[in-house]
């Protein structure tokens, strides 16, 4: 509760400085700075609570003063020994406030080190993936590379490594909830919109392509929408935890007919059947729409197709010229 005050008093000012940036870079630049000073923010907090929470404890065993009680617990949790009281209830106070303030500072150099390894370990699959299927990542763009490669009849690989990597972010994202906070070194990137990415090309592949059945695919999409599901229950966000496969999504059906246009372009084997296609896809996708689009808002997310654009506009100012005002179709269609 006390990092969820933290962390909600820190972004207001955030976001009153993102609502005045004029492009995206500069909104992003911005809130890149907002998980490391939220984060460090917060042992501060927890040391000015202990030393105001023992000041009372002082004032009851006889410490007169409200100056002196301050005096007195601030050297016993900071260890300076400058301020010391003989009596024996205060000196087992000060042995108990002391041993706190060691118990934060270990707390403090163990923490640190261990988020920068989950955050490294988030990003490396999150910075492959701008190999395969570009940035903003686009479902349309990895199948392109997978068919000039002839890699698309090898992705079972694939989706196995992303179903560990939904694994590991639901585990450490649920753990650490100010990592979900810190941003992509590279201003495009960000962990949610690469997983929305791969849901809705592992969604295609079940739903619209003709290749034999995939169970890897299948899995990687479940592993994926529990992940996302289960942080996004850790922040408060609301979802249905079992839709029907008719209910709505937020892609529209001339939405996934031009991807799958566009694939077929390509020559890539499509299933025949198009209108079954589309009830396939929007039966994977209503598992996890509800929490992308939410998270993909909360994070700030850079732009990214049927993920972060969904709700952009209240983010930065739009601007003529602005990149991250383009249409949809101009995206999906980026070159290879």
């Amino acid at each position: 509760m006390l990092a969820r005050w933290v962390f909600v008093a820190v972004r207001r000012p955030f976001d009153f400085r993102v609502r005045r940036a004029h492009t995206w870079e500069d909104a992003d630049r911005i809130m890149s700075r907002f998980a490391p000073f939220a984060l460090m923010t917060l042992p501060l907090v927890w040391v000015a609570l202990v030393i105001l929470g023992f000041m009372p404890i002082y004032w009851a065993l006889g410490v007169d003063l409200l100056e002196d009680s301050f005096e007195q617990s601030g050297s016993s949790l900071l260890t300076l020994g400058f301020a010391v009281d003989h009596h024996t209830p205060v000196i087992v106070v000060m042995f108990v406030e002391a041993t706190i303030g060691l118990g934060l500072v270990a707390l403090l150099i163990s923490f640190l080190p261990t988020m920068y390894q989950l955050f490294s370990r988030r990003e490396t699959l999150v910075s492959q993936l701008d190999v395969r299927a570009g940035t903003p990542p686009t479902p349309v763009a990895m199948f392109r590379r997978a068919k000039v490669i002839g890699w698309i009849d090898y992705l079972d690989g694939f989706w196995l490594e992303w179903e560990r990597w939904f694994t590991e972010v639901e585990e450490s994202h649920t753990s650490y909830l100010a990592l979900s906070f810190f941003r992509s070194p590279h201003h495009g990137r960000s962990w949610i919109t690469a997983a929305g990415a791969v849901l809705d090309a592992a969604s295609i592949r079940l739903a619209a392509i003709d290749l034999p059945r995939s169970w890897q695919a299948q899995l990687c999409v479940r592993s994926g929408y529990l992940a996302l599901r289960r942080i996004a229950g850790a922040y408060g966000i609301r979802y249905d935890p079992d839709p029907a496969p008719t209910d709505p999504i937020s892609i529209t059906r001339e939405e996934f007919d031009d991807v799958c246009d566009q694939l077929q372009e390509l020559h890539v084997p499509m299933k025949a059947d198009r209108d079954q296609a589309w009830r396939d896809f929007a039966g994977w996708r209503v598992n996890y729409d509800t929490a992308l689009l939410a998270l993909s808002g909360l994070l700030m997310a850079p732009y990214s197709p049927w993920s972060s654009d969904r709700g952009i506009n209240y983010r930065v100012r739009l601007l003529p010229g602005n990149p991250i005002v383009r249409r949809r179709s101009q995206v999906w269609r980026s070159t290879p």
